[in-house]
């Protein structure tokens, strides 16, 4: 006896955003990337459209960061080099965009002037042809002038830049308004500030397809469930027609896998949990895998082994099944 499947079918979709721009666009970037656009839930082929597969961001930061050895390994021979470890991301690993971390710019760090971190940022510009994520370094008042001059110099690329929150979102939105970039919009894993936030941007006239989502994910084992719990709610309200959660969405999957002590912690302290350069990769790569499934779109991630596995894992999500 033949099962009939029961399909739902939304009545909206998630928004689609262009990052980056060509020469023809005003820009200097070899292609485009766009995110967004799925009128269905992660992957649900069969139930609509899944119009533009999840891409990887690969992170490079503007100081040499304080990351385990395991996860520096890779980059020994560029990270000195924003524009050298850019260019071996794309090259050598594959990275779809590039997140340039700009934490040389906090006042209690390097306190890199607002002039070095826009030399900075055109000289990655001009080692790649990706589009670029550009986020500050946490510091409200430091991000407040770099970013603005950031937006200035880099007008016309169409960049994604970040990170506005609800206490600080008003000059970022302006910079991206008059120099059209994108802009993320970082809410604490709270539904209602998260929408609230889009609202506020929006009503500052910047458009519905310039603004990601940024809930503020967990690692595994350190609040995921949760992160997803909210990821999953946001798509259904994009799909449910809620135009204020209809942005893709963009998670630090780095960041957060790789500060929890499973992913770091030497084998000689806990020789049970296995070896840590494969522990890493593993806690990094299936974070990411977890979030897709939640309904990432752009995830930023940092060991090349992580992303070639989470590559590897995309490319069999966006098969279409069968029914």
């Amino acid at each position: 006896m033949a099962v009939q499947i029961l399909r739902d079918r939304s009545r909206a979709a998630v928004q689609k955003i262009v990052l980056g721009a060509t020469r023809e666009q005003g820009g200097t970037r070899s292609h485009t990337i766009t995110v967004g656009g799925d009128a269905a839930l992660p992957f649900y082929h069969f139930e609509g459209e899944v119009a533009n597969r999840p891409v990887i961001a690969m992170e490079v930061q503007d100081i040499v960061p304080q990351w385990p050895d395991i996860l520096q390994e890779p980059f020994n021979d560029v990270i000195s080099e924003p524009g050298r470890w850019a260019q071996k991301c794309v090259a050598a690993y594959g990275a779809d965009l590039i997140y340039l971390k700009l934490d040389g710019a906090d006042p209690e760090g390097a306190n890199h002037s607002v002039d070095q971190c826009v030399t900075t940022v055109k000289e990655v510009l001009q080692a790649v042809g990706v589009p670029l994520i550009i986020a500050g370094c946490g510091d409200v008042e430091k991000d407040h002038d770099v970013l603005e001059a950031v937006a200035e110099a880099a007008s016309g690329e169409n960049l994604l830049l970040g990170n506005a929150e609800q206490d600080n979102y008003k000059s970022l939105t302006a910079a991206c308004m008059v120099h059209k970039h994108n802009i993320i919009a970082r809410s604490p894993l709270d539904i209602n500030i998260c929408k609230q936030l889009n609202i506020l941007i929006n009503e500052m006239n910047l458009g519905l397809d310039h603004i990601l989502i940024d809930p503020s994910i967990g690692g595994l084992g350190y609040g995921i469930e949760y992160a997803f719990s909210i990821m999953e709610r946001i798509r259904l309200g994009a799909l449910q027609g809620d135009k204020m959660l209809s942005m893709p969405v963009i998670c630090t999957v780095g960041y957060e896998a790789w500060r929890a002590k499973e992913a770091v912690a030497p084998v000689s302290e806990s020789p049970g949990w296995g070896k840590e350069v494969e522990r890493g990769i593993l806690w990094e790569a299936v974070t990411a895998t977890a979030l897709l499934q939640a309904g990432a779109h752009i995830l930023l991630m940092r060991h090349p082994q992580a992303v070639a596995k989470v590559r590897e894992n995309i490319d069999q999500l966006m098969v279409s099944n069968a029914y």
